[in-house]
């Protein structure tokens, strides 16, 4: 017996994991960007193969992506030291030399690299450093002592804007200003200060002498480019875009404030050619660049692009689930007529009608449409003092608040809009013959509502509506029947239905 289990024993293959069997794992968890696990193995790997240049130069690409300037110097610097010839070190020391603001180990490392490797796949990118080291040098030679103030300062704007404090934030700014009158990127915070709080012609005078101070700045162009786009200067906003599409820039900054600016104004084709330059250096912990270009490549036919910029900003912000810019437009092969949902002007003026029922509708478009991001950050086009309870919750729905079904009003709102929803969804296309069925919805629903209507069938009540709204303008060709069939219900539920919204109509009060 003891003869066997010694047998036993020495059958046994003993294993130990090396730095290449948890480097294979990391490799393979980023294959299936599973981050956190490549992250967890690439560190394994690293500790158990101090010496490797290889492993260390991938953790430290990893550590990168993460905006660990410091901590990625560190790991890429050591590679380099073991492989001083290898480009792709030296490159990428190079990169995280930039991060770091050492612009003289930047432009250094940047110009070995071409040196070693003239054609090289990071030959374009190492140019871009050297030229933004000779601009930054010249840029910042003057102001090495006054910089950590101004950051702070300018820290401290940010966060203010952040919250909302946007007349703290031109405090806080225009002194800066006044002590660094040549603080050009204070100044653009200052015009978007203004700009909240609705003084567009403060906001477009601290612009127009940001331009005549420092021509050709590009921040300053797209800030004024947006306030055009927002105010319809049409004519304003053509000389603008214009210049906007002769401009080539460089550095990162300035492509993803241009990208992003011709995002929004709809420029979508070159908005992408700038965000997806940028892709593949971006830092993964920057939302609004993963939202811009998503929006930017789905709008110019780059979808699977689109998808995979999406599911990037979910990662960072799961909240934004849902939330994509295409996920409610029609197919345009069912239908090539405009759809209301995707009318931007006629948004804005249901939400900003006299009618709450009106606004109810808009907000309802909004939810709906790929201009929602574009309408909700303008500092005036929607006003909550100017709403009631009911509109503030079709508002809220616009913006994917999640309700709590416990509570008795929030269960019968979600009700309420989800007769909407079921319209919707019934409908090829929301074109401006049909506004007047769902604003029909909304002015029973407010008065529904306000009476403690609990909208329990939801199929019933848009089949109700529906019949409603279809028998008066073409009385001679419905019938109950084909609307309980469209939306699955028998016909007397249908009936049962249309009784209890008849109540609700206005012209039934005393």
């Amino acid at each position: 017996m003891e003869k066997k289990q010694q047998k036993g024993k020495n059958n046994i293959v003993s294993f130990i994991p090396d730095g290449e069997y948890y480097f294979n794992k990391a490799i393979k968890a980023l294959e299936k960007d599973q981050m956190d696990r490549a992250y967890k193995y690439m560190k394994r790997a690293a500790e158990l193969s101090p010496d490797d240049a290889h492993v260390l130069m991938h953790y430290g690409l990893l550590e990168l992506s993460a905006q660990n300037f410091e901590k990625a110097y560190e790991l890429i610097h050591t590679a380099y030291c073991i492989e001083p010839d290898e480009p792709e070190h030296i490159y990428y020391l190079a990169e995280v030399s930039g991060y770091l603001g050492l612009m003289n180990d930047a432009k250094k490392y940047a110009e070995k690299y071409l040196e070693l490797d003239p054609d090289g796949y990071y030959a374009l990118e190492a140019k871009e450093i050297i030229d933004f080291a000779y601009f930054e040098q010249n840029e910042l030679e003057d102001l090495e002592e006054d910089s950590y103030d101004q950051f702070i300062q300018q820290e401290k704007a940010r966060r203010l804007m952040e919250n909302s404090q946007f007349n703290e934030a031109i405090e806080v700014l225009e002194e800066l200003v006044d002590q660094y009158p040549e603080l050009w990127a204070a100044y653009n915070n200052l015009s978007l200060a203004y700009f909240y709080v609705g003084d567009l012609e403060q906001s477009k005078a601290v612009l127009h002498h940001v331009l005549r101070e420092n021509v050709g700045n590009l921040h300053a162009l797209c800030n004024l480019t947006i306030i055009a786009y927002y105010e319809k200067d049409e004519s304003n906003l053509k000389q603008l875009v214009d210049i906007l599409k002769k401009v080539h820039p460089f550095d990162f900054d300035n492509r993803y404030k241009l990208g992003a600016t011709l995002a929004l104004i709809g420029e979508y084709d070159l908005a992408y050619k700038w965000l997806h330059s940028m892709s593949k250096r971006m830092a993964p912990s920057d939302s609004g660049f993963y939202f811009w270009l998503s929006q930017a490549a789905y709008f110019s036919n780059h979808v699977k692009e689109a998808e995979k910029a999406w599911e990037m900003l979910i990662r960072i912000d799961p909240s934004k689930k849902g939330m994509e810019p295409w996920k409610h437009i029609k197919n345009k092969e069912i239908t090539e007529i405009p759809t209301l949902d995707q009318n931007r002007e006629y948004i804005i003026k249901k939400i900003n009608s006299d009618y709450p029922a009106h606004r109810m509708f808009g907000f309802f478009l909004l939810s709906k449409s790929a201009f929602k991001q574009e309408i909700i950050s303008h500092p005036k086009l929607i006003d909550l003092s100017k709403y009631n309870g009911l509109e503030k919750l079709c508002l809220a729905y616009a913006l994917n608040h999640q309700f709590n079904l416990k509570n008795k009003m929030e269960r019968n709102f979600t009700r309420l809009i989800g007769v909407a929803e079921e319209l919707y969804n019934k409908t090829e296309a929301l074109t401006l013959e049909l506004q007047y069925l769902y604003q029909m919805w909304f002015v029973l629903s407010e008065k529904a509502f306000l009476n403690g209507y609990e909208f329990k069938n939801v199929k019933a009540l848009a089949a109700a509506v529906e019949y409603m709204y279809f028998s008066t303008v073409k009385s001679n060709r419905v019938t109950k029947k084909q609307f309980a069939e469209k939306h699955e219900i028998t016909v007397s539920t249908l009936t049962k239905y249309v009784d209890q919204l008849l109540k609700f109509l206005p012209f039934d009060e005393e």
